[in-house]
């Protein structure tokens, strides 16, 4: 079981890691809707890197969740 401290900086970290994955969609949307074709190379890297932020918020929510529904 987590201290109220613990629970609170995984909330913290979830928040983060949502902003983090926010920002990884934004830099996949802007060359996409500024330059293609041109760019086209750049889109897999870049995808991929919005992938794994997305990838370890759902893992960090997950988590989250399952604490605070384990806590009612």
């Amino acid at each position: 079981m987590m201290t109220a401290a613990e629970l609170e900086a995984l909330r913290k970290e979830v928040k983060r890691a949502k902003r983090m994955a926010s920002e990884r969609a934004a830099e996949l949307h802007d060359p996409v809707e500024q330059c293609l074709p041109k760019s086209y190379e750049d889109i897999p890297l870049i995808a991929h890197a919005c992938y794994q932020a997305c990838q370890n918020w759902a893992i960090l929510n997950a988590e989250l969740a399952a604490l605070e529904n384990s806590q009612v």
